[in-house]
């Protein structure tokens, strides 16, 4: 089958790019998902980020290699496979981060990427409900609301962050970033606003548009050094999508490298192991992978008054069940992280480099550990914004149904470490604050007992965790290491980009899926404006 763009992944940005580009009537499209349809209640329901994390029904459920790092453990990467990708199954939390991290990609050698040119299309994305300002956009596809529930705990951390000497923030995408606030989140009439629902299910009736579900890409197809489209197996038979103009890759920052190495584009050490020939030499593909690194504190609840399967708790979430049901309002509308802040973990930092997020509830292990369902106990975790640890992606071996090589190398790098430390302290204190006394109870971890500061390094390398933001396995820029140009497209090859959170050269200062969309409405607007440069489409306009 022939597309002028054939699309891999229909994710965060997958499922922009397959929205801007068909519309155009005369432009034919194809967008191949690897995983299902997204319509189930434990989607779309906020609250149930809980069955959708932690199971595979809509995920991918990678682990990592042993991390030296991490006390050899195998870290757990849940990553969406399903319609809307990780927006179906993420937090919901709109953050932009810093208006700093795109000014630096811009000073990479990225024209165009400043903060300046890259907030037009954060404001066409996003539907504001409190509304239009300089910072926010409405009338685009991604409802951003305010939560439409604020648990009693969510609501104590804000007032003890606050005793503790942190400003109160209104909105952490506004004027700044630092202080203690509410997430506002991805969401329109308490129902989830993935991807998919913003951007993909409104125009899936466009008849040039092609939505092939439960398909796996195996390969890009190569003629010399263009790429001609990709290989998939779908319904247990193998079949060739052509595309006659571009092959774009949004499968991720584990999926897209992958794609490309299976494909014979990558180093060349990475290829031969595997018997894979070397089509395209490109040194950085799998390279610079980035995650927030994330350790909690987790404290028991005096008060009792946690999000909990207690049978003290069962008639409250049965009566929050109802008011969901009947008027979508209520806890089953939370993402869970109702409250956070971003604070610095020393005064020498320019902005904040920690974010913090409060659940009113006790957590372990990404939520897997189900005996914490049945304590009453709040959680705060403590993510390190700009690590300066990379790790790297790799293949397992020449099978595309195999999984990917991750080595997140998590805390490889010293400063790291200290600055989540110090984080961590801090972090420590506010949930000591008096707002807190009536329902901060004893340490579950790390333990009260845990002070020095070789206790708490010691500490942070058995749990420590991350915070689902991986990035940077095909960065844009100019160096060696780069993939992409700032238009996103591959280095040496024709027709091929990618265009996915893989592309960013460093991780931004907070949550990535709004970043995410961004990244696809800019390369949507830039690859129209090259097709309406295009001569051909010169003589069409004369005409």
């Amino acid at each position: 089958m022939n597309f002028d763009y054939v699309i891999v992944g229909a994710g965060s940005a997958g499922c922009v790019l397959a929205n801007r580009l068909s519309a155009d009537p005369a432009t034919s499209v194809c967008l191949v998902e690897a995983g299902g349809s997204d319509k189930s209640s434990f989607i779309y329901t906020p609250t149930g980020i809980t069955v959708a994390i932690t199971t595979r029904l809509f995920n991918w459920y990678y682990h990592t290699k042993a991390q030296p790092t991490l006390h050899n453990r195998e870290i757990f990467c849940p990553r969406g496979k399903v319609l809307g990708g990780s927006s179906s199954i993420n937090a919901m939390l709109y953050v932009r981060g810093q208006p700093g991290d795109y000014d630096h990609w811009a000073a990479l050698g990225n024209s165009g990427w400043r903060f300046q040119d890259v907030l037009p299309y954060f404001k066409k994305a996003q539907h504001q409900e409190r509304g239009a300002d300089a910072l926010h956009g409405v009338g685009g596809p991604l409802n951003v609301a305010d939560l439409r529930h604020q648990h009693p705990l969510s609501k104590a951390f804000v007032a003890a962050a606050v005793e503790a000497g942190y400003p109160f923030n209104p909105d952490f995408n506004g004027p700044e970033q630092e202080g203690v606030g509410y997430f506002q989140v991805t969401q329109k009439d308490g129902q989830r606003c993935s991807a998919a629902a913003a951007y993909l299910h409104p125009v899936m009736d466009r008849p040039n548009l092609t939505v092939i579900t439960k398909a796996h890409t195996q390969r890009i197809l190569l003629d010399g050094k263009r790429a001609r489209g990709i290989e998939i197996v779908h319904g247990g038979q193998r079949r060739t999508l052509r595309a006659d103009k571009e092959v774009m890759l949004c499968a991720g920052a584990f999926g897209s490298p992958q794609l490309l190495l299976l494909s014979g584009i990558g180093a060349a050490a990475k290829l031969q192991p595997h018997g894979i020939p070397v089509r395209h030499e490109l040194a950085g593909v799998g390279e610079n992978l980035q995650e927030h690194v994330d350790v909690m504190a987790v404290l028991r609840d005096k008060s009792a008054t946690a999000i909990s399967y207690r049978p003290k708790a069962s008639l409250k979430n049965m009566l929050e069940m109802v008011k969901y049901l009947r008027h979508r309002q209520g806890l089953l509308t939370s993402p869970l992280a109702e409250a956070g802040a971003f604070i610095k973990s020393a005064e020498a930092e320019a902005t904040p480099d920690i974010q913090l997020h409060f659940l009113p509830s006790a957590m372990d292990d990404h939520g897997r550990n189900l005996a914490f369902y049945f304590k009453y106990g709040l959680s705060l975790h403590v993510c390190l914004l700009r690590p300066k640890s990379r790790g790297s992606v790799s293949l397992a071996s020449a099978a595309a149904a195999d999984d990917p090589v991750i080595d997140l190398n998590l805390l490889s790098h010293k400063d790291d470490l200290a600055a989540l430390r110090n984080g961590f302290k801090r972090a420590r204190s506010i949930l000591r604050s008096p707002a807190l006394a009536d329902s901060a109870g004893a340490e579950i971890f790390p333990g009260d007992p845990v002070q020095e500061d070789a206790e708490l390094d010691d500490y942070i390398r058995r749990k420590a965790n991350h915070i689902y933001h991986p990035v940077g396995t095909c960065k844009m820029g100019s160096d060696p290491q780069a993939v992409v140009d700032a238009e996103l497209r591959v280095h040496g090859l024709e027709g091929l980009r990618v265009v996915d959170a893989s592309v960013m050269p460093t991780v931004v200062s907070g949550n990535t899926n709004a970043p995410t969309i961004m990244i696809g409405e800019k390369a949507a607007d830039m690859i129209l404006q090259q097709q309406a440069r295009h001569p051909l489409a010169q003589e069409v306009v004369t005409a």
